[in-house]
């Protein structure tokens, strides 16, 4: 994965980030598609509308970058209730 200095993170727009609010899990590529669904369960303070948001904002990227993603929903991933929030 590429490594986003602080610089290059606050000048990315909101809609490259998978919770664009609070400009969580940037969406640039591959790798950072998979670390964001990797730590989607980690991210605090968000609705379950955000949530669904950023679970397609993530699938449309992964769509882009060619990454597989076994879920259909976020709500697969964790303990299988919508992992731990």
């Amino acid at each position: 994965m590429s490594k986003l200095d602080e610089k290059e993170r606050d000048e990315m727009p909101g809609r490259e980030f998978a919770f664009p609010k609070q400009r969580k899990e940037p969406l640039e590529d591959a790798s950072h598609v998979r670390n964001a669904i990797a730590r989607f369960d980690q991210v605090k303070d968000v609705t379950d509308k955000e949530r669904d948001e950023a679970w397609e904002r993530i699938r449309a990227a992964a769509r882009r970058f060619g990454v597989e993603m076994g879920e259909g929903s976020w709500r697969e991933l964790g303990d299988g209730k919508g992992g731990k929030r």
